[in-house]
């Protein structure tokens, strides 16, 4: 089954570079909302309205992939691409360590471990190099930046944003919207949408809900 990518800056060029090149799933267009679309083609492959997919690329021939950084924007966007009848894949890198099963519309780049009895949930990204410890829960539209240790038992809420080179004590809790500064060592559980900084993490101010799924 070919797939559409969602999207048209750098995650949507990654996602087309890695299917392309480590898949057995070969992209055939891109696509994002139809007010969004300044040209017509994207690294080689036309870009289609969201609003006309059906017409050009139907659902029983064709899935799709939506690698958007704004956590809350890839929930949306996920549940409107299943609204329309497609399916929506993962891409896991074989170049990392998998013991465990990933849910859909996951985007799990190279030199990732993750440890046998994990849960992963929906909408994950794993950039590169991250290490997901024994009987930890990854819960739906979390993201994951470079080299993030989590280590075992640990529970990852929804909308998360873990920060390059953080690490997360075992037996810990990040609540729901918990943003992780980079660098930063969690020793005890979290408060939703709230900032932590530091060695060991400090509160540093709260976030609204979703802002901490923006760049």
């Amino acid at each position: 089954m070919a797939a559409i990518i969602f999207g048209m800056e750098d995650l949507a060029a990654l996602a087309n570079f890695y299917l392309l090149n480590d898949s057995g799933t070969k992209p055939i267009a891109f696509c994002v909302d139809g007010k969004f679309i300044k040209e017509n083609t994207f690294e080689g492959l036309p870009v289609i309205p969201f609003e006309e997919i059906q017409t050009v690329y139907p659902s029983t021939d064709h899935c799709f992939l939506a690698p958007l950084q704004d956590n809350n924007l890839r929930m949306i966007k996920s549940k409107e691409i299943k609204d329309k009848g497609y399916s929506l894949i993962s891409y896991v890198s074989t170049k990392s360590t998998v013991f465990s099963s990933v849910g859909e519309n996951c985007f799990i780049l190279e030199d990732n471990t993750i440890q046998p009895f994990v849960t992963i949930g929906n909408n994950i990204i794993m950039w590169s190099g991250n290490h997901i410890g024994h009987h930890s829960t990854i819960k739906d539209n979390v993201f994951f930046s470079s080299h993030v240790v989590l280590s075992g038992h640990c529970v990852v809420e929804q909308f998360c944003w873990l920060g390059v080179n953080s690490t997360i004590k075992d037996h810990i809790t990040l609540s729901e919207g918990t943003f992780i500064a980079m660098s930063s060592m969690v020793t005890k559980n979290t408060t939703s949408y709230t900032k932590y900084m530091g060695v060991p993490a400090k509160e540093y101010g709260k976030i609204q809900p979703y802002s901490c799924c923006k760049t």
